[in-house]
């Protein structure tokens, strides 16, 4: 295997420094960086990033520049607190040059936590043995500290890339990642391959992610009296219409499409690759009240294959049918309205040879075979790919309860991520200066 021997120096020294890395992912832990309120986890990182010789990049979002991309949607973070105070890091390693550049890339953000239901603090690490319990620990917090761990041995070897490296710590993933990611990019880094560090059960990785839409449906009816039900006209009954046809749409749909990478690592997510669900249904607000309004909320998702226009299209085109079929609604016609989280999917071929050397390098780490798997849901690597036609992948540590109460990751797992990431960085960027040396 080329570069093997310096590869096996720079895993060595992952593993003697594995404390390092631990500290770092608990003081990331112990501040509450829940979506839009990052600043003081990324103040961690700035600090990280100088006193490992770097320059830190620190910026907050151009949301007017933004605007202007055709990925651009208002997250339900910034229509709340706005970018102010939310920057974003990233660090270059430059390369000796000849070589290709590397983003390795990691979000902030974490989704909030129901502290009474966590057996350990939330937004404090607890280590068990090998487990790392904390909001984060695992989506992806871990990640990003297995990142910055990899890239600090890297220079601890002394290993000259000859390509650069992008190190990112960014915003709102969970909320859909336009002021992270499509602002990394829009600021110009735009490497040659990404990888982004997600918990994605390495060694296997990322090849796909999932369209979601976020929508509401406004159903009109006729309020009155119930006692005088006679004058109204009962918007929940004329909703849940829609809502069977709908369920009937979902069915379908999951019968029609098949997606094998989503179904690779879980046979169960077979038939159900695609998925149509209302998840909140509000109607009056009294008992003695015939609603005379149904909002209902709900989230379209599905794999790589359809575009956006013909999945919208089938939602648009199924209540559309309700409504003309019912003498109240053809006259009184739904209102569909999309918000908030907008991804489209994308897949990279994973012969490509970013994918190749990632697979290899984290089963070559971990002794282990992988697979490429995804399109089940939305991640952060459309944007390199889908947008600017730049290879990623999601390549991290073992999920354990994520975006769940005790959400925990191991040790092991972190420290497999890190090795298989400078291992990867070492073959895909290329090495100047031979072997390194220890530093």
């Amino acid at each position: 295997m080329e570069h093997e021997a310096l590869k096996r120096r720079v895993s060595k020294r992952i593993d003697e420094r594995s404390a390092e890395m631990v500290t770092l992912l608990g003081e990331l832990v112990g501040e509450r960086t829940e979506i839009g309120h990052e600043a003081s986890g990324q103040e961690i990182m700035i600090e990280t990033f100088e006193g490992m010789g770097l320059e830190p990049d620190v910026w907050t979002p151009d949301v007017d520049a933004l605007r202007k991309h055709e990925a651009f949607f208002e997250t339900q973070a910034y229509q709340a607190v706005g970018y102010d105070d939310r920057p974003n890091v990233v660090a270059t390693v430059d390369g000796a040059g000849g070589g290709r550049s590397l983003a390795l890339s990691g979000h902030m953000d974490v989704v909030p936590a129901n502290e009474n239901e966590w057996t350990y603090p939330a937004f404090e690490m607890t280590q068990v043995d090998d487990r790392l319990y904390g909001r984060g620990t695992a989506d992806m917090k871990g990640g990003l500290a297995a990142i910055v761990h990899a890239v600090d041995c890297l220079q601890g070897e002394a290993v000259e890339l000859a390509g650069d490296l992008y190190v990112q710590s960014t915003l709102e993933e969970e909320d859909g990642g336009v002021g992270g990611i499509l602002s990394v990019l829009e600021r110009g880094y735009r490497p040659d391959g990404a990888i982004i560090a997600e918990p994605w059960d390495v060694p296997n990785l990322g090849m796909a992610s999932a369209g979601v839409r976020y929508f509401e449906l406004t159903v009109p009816g006729k309020s009155a009296h119930v006692g005088y039900g006679y004058e109204g006209v009962n918007a929940l009954d004329k909703a849940m219409v829609i809502y069977e046809a709908l369920r009937e749409l979902d069915a379908e749909r999951k019968a029609r499409i098949d997606y094998p990478p989503a179904y690779r690592l879980e046979p169960r997510m077979r038939g159900h690759e695609t998925n149509l669900n209302i998840g909140t249904i509000q109607a009056a607000d009294w008992p003695a009240i015939i609603p005379g309004e149904v909002v209902m909320r709900g989230r379209l998702g599905w794999p790589p294959g359809e575009s956006p226009e013909a999945v919208v299209g089938e939602l648009r085109d199924t209540i559309e049918a309700v409504a003309a079929a019912d003498e109240w609604l053809a006259d009184h016609p739904p209102q569909l309205e999309f918000f908030g989280l907008r991804a489209d999917p994308h897949e990279v071929d994973p012969a490509t040879d970013l994918l190749q050397l990632a697979k290899h390098n984290a089963e070559w780490v971990t002794g282990r075979e992988g697979v490429f798997h995804g399109g089940s849901a939305g991640n952060d690597t459309r944007y390199y790919k889908r947008y600017y036609d730049i290879p990623a992948t999601s390549l991290g540590p073992t999920p354990n309860n994520i975006h769940g109460a005790d959400e925990f990751v191991t040790v092991t797992s972190l420290l497999e991520t890190a090795k298989s990431i400078a291992a990867t960085a070492i073959d895909y960027c290329g090495v100047a200066n031979g072997n390194g040396r220890a530093g």
